[in-house]
């Protein structure tokens, strides 16, 4: 296998594994309510609500309110569904950069850009929603989290390029005698 086609593969695998993650971090939006009564009954068999009794609190207080908003209020957590869509989008989104990298180079930017704005976001509108700094810190990982693959994959990118380029370059043609 041939170094570009070898490097070609890598990417697509970096790139794969951010889809997947992606994606499935998106369809978790989907079932909030459901998800929030299995956390929280995990967590107690788990013995997590002595163990760790400020996150069991949390996550009771935000089942609790989820619990109470589908009870009387049940087309807010529409907003969690476009969240969940807004997922599943962006990800189709790294199809582009999957079929033609060098192409495309700036999805992964993009995405580099966003996983950035994840931490002004939680420093900004977690206090103003009554959410923890611990909490908050979480949501930042999936930032740092994410944009590390995507680094990995413009790395990739960028030396794909490099190769390409090298492979275009006119071959220079040699004196006549």
């Amino acid at each position: 296998m041939s170094e570009r086609r070898a490097l070609l593969r890598r990417t697509r695998v970096w790139l794969a594994v951010f889809i997947v993650c992606l994606a499935l971090s998106g369809l978790t939006a989907f079932p909030l309510v459901h998800e929030l009564h299995w956390a929280e009954d995990l967590l107690r068999s788990m013995g997590a609500d002595g163990r760790f009794p400020a996150l069991f609190e949390w996550i009771q207080r935000v089942r609790a309110g989820l619990d109470a908003t589908d009870e009387k209020y049940p087309f807010v957590l529409y907003g969690t569904d476009w969240l969940a869509f807004a997922h599943l989008v962006i990800a189709v989104a790294f199809y582009g950069p999957y079929r033609d990298p060098v192409r495309n180079i700036w999805v992964v930017e993009f995405g580099m850009i966003a996983c950035a704005g994840i931490i002004p976001l939680a420093l900004i509108c977690g206090p103003i929603r009554g959410i923890p700094l611990w909490w908050s810190v979480i949501d930042m990982s999936f930032g740092v989290f994410g944009v590390i693959p995507l680094y990995v994959v413009r790395r990739k990118i960028k030396q794909l390029e490099a190769l390409t380029e090298r492979a275009d370059a006119p071959v220079p043609v040699a004196a006549a005698a």
